[in-house]
């Protein structure tokens, strides 16, 4: 559920939720889905009936488990079972703190373990599945929904409840019990295993949030507890975001796809584009959820007449080509229909139109097709429907996407960045790192700033920002997330130190106060600066930032200004000079029966950029820059044009460019000179090159 406003010069702010917030913006305290980008590619088909693949990478996903709070389960576990007590986490006591950040509404709670609460307490009855949850007092349907994707996929649910088989009850061996469990969460770049005890919240005997079918099933409870304990509270789990659970269970990325405004229901093209990357996504192990905004108070959790409910969390438990007709007539028929299964996390109340459990349609599908799809009649808040009416009912879609960065694998694998930064609060504007974003321009420049190369032609890049969550406690209160967001600027082929001015903007997030923003996007060869920050300046905290390319794009992080001053300085001089040089492209190169592949070399003081080959034209576009810090400022800037051949390139000539900071003339069309030094004649062609000098080294 989200919102727009434009709060100031042209960059607007998304906020997740329609009612109350910061800035007097609003926001739903259910539940609260950031909006997302529109992007879409055509993804491989995937055929139904091929079961989801374990992810290559999910043997390294999960290879280091860092202790949550230096709380070792292995060693409370010992100690317990020796001193023949049930363990009592003192770091999420069964007291109000562990309930509330605020008041204490409702009726008296009482902490009781499972087995003061029924007989044969049980983590699973009869396997774990996406029927087995259902959403208690709390309004944490976007958590349970996610629990709900996770409980399909066995490779992922496995690694969140790790040794599950130790951690079972076991009736004959009741003295190996000692009420003590730990789970498995990816939180801001790493593994965590916490740790809880048993002790769960109840009202009349009865769990009052998460709870399982079987009243002696108690994963679901326990999973909630445990990530209650990372957000500091169960109060903290109202009002959230089914994207962070989803990261939080896979170590993934989350990408939410804005269906209204991408016009996906009328669009048939960029809807089977949508369908057949959601089938990657499903096939490859990933997690998808659906939702429908709730744009006012009213609309919170209101039921349509099509009995899907507003601002509420949908999981998609399936998604496949279902291929309709009976009996071998199916087999040569080529008809099949995009459909999506999804559960309403209340474990009733279902979609009631076309495809739904007792409609017509199903009698176009074979028997045979309705069982593998596990079609049922019951009113267990499970049901299918066509992908178009999905763009047609729902708002908003989150794919939560398993990144492979195996190097032993048959899908499209990606090299992965990982970096961790902060925005900080300092009165030198040099080292202050907290500016806001481009609405503020005096600041803009003091932001963290990182440079990453585009190797190919043509390169995804997938980026993402992700802020340091914030605990939710009595002491504290809310722990509200920044609104934040990224700008993507492509920069000089050679810089090396921090953007001062403005360049060519290569992409932009949006900004929105969600605890990670997410952006994919085409970029050419060359070098790019991702510059995060805050919405507003001033604003302090952490953000993990996570850059995707198909080969390693060296990102890391700019921290100087300008070349440092050393102690060879003195001796070998230091920069008085900084010049940018943009060429932007040539006309009327020396041709050839298939024009010319030219590319050009910026040479300066032993260092040059080379930009890469134009193929087949005699008026190419280069738009490659240099950045050169200069010592000998008598000596000239060149620029050279060349023909690429297979032998040995060609020369088609050069321009010398004094690039003198007094010049007022920016933009210079200049005939190409052969290099002869003595006398220099004209070549054919004209190079067009764009100079900015100055002797302050942070003008650039």
């Amino acid at each position: 559920m989200g919102q727009r406003q434009a709060p100031c010069q042209g960059l607007e702010l998304r906020v997740s939720g329609p009612w109350t917030t910061q800035q007097g913006v609003p926001r739903s305290p259910k539940w609260r889905n950031a909006d997302g980008t529109m992007e879409t590619i055509v993804g491989e088909s995937v055929e139904a009936g091929v079961p989801p693949s374990l992810p290559e990478a999910a043997t390294t996903m999960f290879s280091c488990v860092k202790p949550y709070e230096d709380q070792n389960y292995s060693a409370l576990r010992r100690d317990c079972l020796r001193r023949k007590v049930l363990f009592e986490d003192p770091l999420f006591p069964a007291t109000d703190d562990s309930l509330y950040y605020k008041g204490t509404p409702g009726p008296t709670v009482r902490w009781k373990r499972p087995k003061d609460i029924c007989e044969d307490p049980r983590l699973f009855v009869d396997g774990i599945s996406s029927h087995d949850l259902h959403q208690g007092q709390v309004g944490n349907c976007w958590f349970v929904a996610a629990c709900s994707s996770l409980a399909s996929r066995e490779s992922l649910w496995q690694k969140v409840i790790p040794d599950w088989k130790e951690q079972e009850w076991d009736p004959e061996k009741p003295n190996a019990y000692a009420g003590i469990f730990h789970f498995h969460f990816w939180r801001f770049g790493e593994w965590v295993d916490v740790v809880i005890d048993d002790r769960l919240p109840t009202v009349n005997n009865q769990l009052i949030y998460c709870h399982s079918n079987s009243r002696n099933e108690f994963w679901c409870a326990l999973v909630e507890k445990a990530y209650a304990k990372l957000a500091g509270c169960y109060q903290a789990l109202d009002g959230g975001n089914t994207a962070d659970a989803l990261v939080d269970f896979t170590g993934g990325v989350s990408e939410p796809i804005d269906l209204t405004e991408g016009d996906f229901a009328s669009d048939e093209t960029k809807r089977n584009q949508l369908f057949e990357r959601m089938l990657k996504v499903h096939s490859r192990g990933g997690l998808i959820s659906a939702s429908i905004k709730a744009v006012t108070a009213a609309d919170m959790e209101a039921r349509l007449a099509c009995g899907l409910v507003k601002g509420h969390a949908y999981a998609v438990t399936d998604v496949r080509k279902v291929r309709l007709g009976h009996g071998l007539l199916a087999f040569f028929k080529s008809e099949k229909l995009d459909m999506i299964r999804l559960r309403n996390p209340w474990g009733e109340r279902e979609w009631n139109g076309p495809w739904s459990d007792t409609s017509e349609e199903w009698q176009k599908v074979s028997k045979s097709e309705r069982e593998k799809m596990g079609v049922t009649v019951q009113d267990d808040g499970e049901f299918w429907m066509t992908f178009e009416d999905v763009c047609r009912y729902f708002t908003d879609i989150i794919k939560c996407r398993l990144i492979n960065t195996s190097y032993l694998s048959i899908h499209k694998t990606w090299e992965e960045a990982r970096l961790h930064g902060a925005w900080t609060l300092h009165e030198d504007p040099r080292q202050n790192r907290s500016g806001g974003c481009i609405n503020h321009k005096d600041t803009f420049f003091q932001n963290p700033q990182y440079i990453f190369d585009v190797k190919k032609p043509e390169d995804e890049v997938l980026i993402c920002i992700q802020q340091r969550p914030k605990r939710s406690t009595r002491r504290e209160g809310k722990g509200e997330n920044l609104a934040i967001g990224f700008d993507i600027y492509k920069v000089e082929e050679n810089r090396q130190y921090r953007m001062h001015r403005l360049q060519h903007k290569a992409a932009s997030s949006i900004y929105i106060n969600s605890r990670s923003v997410f952006l994919r996007t085409d970029q050419p060869e060359g070098r790019y600066v991702i510059i995060p920050t805050t919405f507003e300046p001033g604003y302090a905290g952490e953000f993990l930032l996570r850059v995707f390319t198909d080969v390693p794009s060296n990102c890391r992080e700019l921290r100087l200004d300008e070349p440092p001053h050393t102690c060879w300085s003195s001796l070998c001089g230091y920069p008085q000079l900084v010049t940018q040089v943009h060429v932007l492209g040539a006309a009327g190169l020396k041709d050839s029966p298939t024009g010319a592949n030219s590319y050009v070399i910026i040479k300066c003081e032993g260092d040059k950029v080379r930009s890469a080959v134009q193929k087949g034209t005699s008026t190419p576009e280069y738009n490659v820059k240099g950045i050169f810090y200069r010592k000998k400022l008598s000596q000239p800037i060149t620029v050279q044009v060349w023909n690429h051949r297979v032998l040995k390139d060609e020369f088609l000539g050069q321009v010398h460019l004094k690039a003198d900071p007094d010049d007022l003339q920016a933009l210079h069309t200049l005939h190409l000179r052969d290099r002869n030094s003595r006398q220099p004649s004209d070549l054919p062609g004209t190079v067009a090159v764009h100079i900015l000098s100055s002797t302050s080294l942070m003008a650039v």
